[in-house]
């Protein structure tokens, strides 16, 4: 029994170490049925201990699933999140942490993000007086609730545990609609927390970026950034280029007509190079326009920040009645039924 090959371009990938902490949760918890986390992962938990090992991050998901169904606690993620312990992190996090200041770790944790979660995207900015993590799936099937409350509580309990106790979020913004332990946020967070956002988004003091990181390594930091650096290049061949087609794609849709001739020329290459390098990837240019284009209208619809009208001209459609046309062949729904279910809770997280 052995996870997917790493090098199978269309297969989004998780550190083995993120689901073997899942696993030592659960086996904390009483509750591990090795058998059967085996047949959800696809591996063997003795497998799981190989530092580059990878796993589909949909067999991940599944077991975030499974979790929350053994334990009996939807707010598993949050929980689990919580429990610091630095035999158990990745090699990611002990970069990490053995960076000289939080602003230098924040970086690094930006670059190294695929290493954790290639199926997720990660962005980092500043906004004034705030730092600002955000948090976007590829696609909505890649959205785990579970998973991204882990995330959130893993990022404010070490951070607090490693460099500073007192550092809390000024807000957060959750993707997913708002569930039955919504009061745990705030008050692990330390902020105002809101829900059903197009991205999840976590706001911090930028004051916060220059506090030194106390116990930091320097030595160690070399050791397992040389490391890292290593895992990182061997994947940079999966997926960047069509990646990076994207979000090229999604970045222009609001502003400029989407045309592969503009895109090549901002990539320094010919239309034709950008559809053969598209092709050795498994996927079209157009079929890439309208993944992004699906996915925005998935997202932009279920939150209900705009209105029908301006989601149309966000994703570059001529009139609503185009849109509503298109929304219907992707979901089988119009529009605004779309987003009347979503609202009364009807349908699951839809966010990209």
């Amino acid at each position: 029994m052995n996870a997917v090959p790493a090098d199978m371009p269309n297969t989004p990938m998780v550190a083995a170490s993120s689901t073997l902490a899942l696993v030592h949760y659960l086996d904390c918890r009483g509750v591990l049925n090795r058998d059967q986390v085996e047949r959800i992962t696809g591996t063997t938990l003795d497998a799981l201990r190989d530092p580059d090992l990878r796993v589909p991050a949909e067999h991940h998901y599944r077991l975030w699933a499974y979790a929350e169904q053994v334990t009996g606690d939807p707010a598993v993620g949050l929980h689990a999140g919580q429990v610091v312990d630095p035999e158990r992190m990745g090699l990611v996090g002990h970069v990490f942490f053995n960076c000289d200041t939080l602003g230098e770790a924040v970086t690094q944790y930006v670059r190294l993000h695929r290493l954790i979660n290639e199926s997720v995207t990660l962005t980092f900015e500043q906004t004034g007086d705030l730092a600002v993590l955000a948090w976007q799936p590829d696609q909505p099937g890649h959205y785990c609730r579970q998973d991204m409350d882990r995330t959130l509580a893993a990022a404010l309990s070490r951070t607090r545990h490693f460099i500073h106790p007192a550092i809390t979020a000024q807000w957060a913004e959750i993707a997913h609609p708002e569930p039955s332990y919504a009061g745990e946020y705030a008050t692990l967070l330390g902020g105002p927390v809101s829900f059903n956002h197009a991205t999840t988004r976590l706001a911090f003091s930028s004051r916060h970026l220059s506090h030194p990181i106390p116990h930091r390594n320097p030595y160690v930091y070399s050791a397992v950034l040389k490391q890292v650096n290593g895992v990182l290049a061997r994947l940079q061949t999966r997926r960047t280029f069509g990646r990076k087609i994207r979000r090229l794609i999604s970045r222009q849709m609001a502003t400029d007509r989407i045309d592969a001739d503009t895109l090549a020329r901002q990539c320094h290459m010919s239309r034709q190079t950008l559809y053969r390098r598209l092709k050795k990837e498994g996927v079209s240019f157009h079929e890439l326009v309208e993944q992004v284009r699906k996915d925005k209208a998935l997202r932009y619809v279920a939150a209900d920040h705009y209105a029908l009208g301006e989601i149309a001209f966000l994703l570059g459609f001529s009139e609503l009645s185009a849109f509503s046309r298109a929304f219907k062949r992707w979901t089988g729904l119009a529009p605004a039924q779309y987003r009347a279910r979503h609202l009364a809770g009807e349908s699951g997280p839809t966010q990209d």
